[in-house]
């Protein structure tokens, strides 16, 4: 069964336009263990993801991905020069994974935060919740549609 993500990304380190440029990307870097176990444990190939940029003015979602490989160790643990790099993760006992995920769509408006706030449809949906701070979390169906819908009015570029 098909689930759907919100996916929390910098623009600043790496935006919707980037993964457009580079249609599949790692989603990597994700070091908090709720998170991690959510990655390893709960999302499969074809999941469909939100893009959500956070630290900046305003916050919101930017589009749309599709997870296209499933969870797996992620290197960047184990490169001392990556700002991820952690020495108690090694390749024959990672602690840390990645996803790959694929370029879907760029919504031709952004959909903020305070906007995800302001419609009754998307009451309960995590990211709006005060204190709910995770990189990766679940969405509803519902709330996925509607989402996108607010994004592109229902159809996909």
């Amino acid at each position: 069964m098909k689930r759907y993500w919100l996916m929390k990304t910098e623009p600043g380190d790496y935006s919707i336009d980037d993964l457009e440029r580079d249609q599949v990307t790692r989603w990597n870097g994700i070091r908090n263990y709720q998170a991690r176990n959510i990655l390893h444990d709960d999302i499969k190939v074809n999941d469909e993801v939100l893009i959500y940029h956070s630290s900046t003015r305003p916050t919101g979602v930017a589009g749309v991905a599709r997870v296209v490989k499933v969870a797996y160790s992620d290197p960047s643990a184990w490169d001392r020069k990556s700002d991820y790099y952690d020495p108690r993760s090694t390749p024959d006992n990672p602690i840390w994974f990645a996803v790959d995920i694929a370029f879907t769509a760029k919504f031709r408006h952004f959909v903020t935060l305070d906007e995800i706030k302001s419609i009754p449809g998307l009451n309960g949906i995590l990211v709006a919740r005060r204190g709910v701070r995770l990189s990766v979390q679940p969405v509803g169906r519902k709330h996925f549609e509607i989402i996108t819908r607010l994004g592109d009015q229902g159809e996909r570029s």
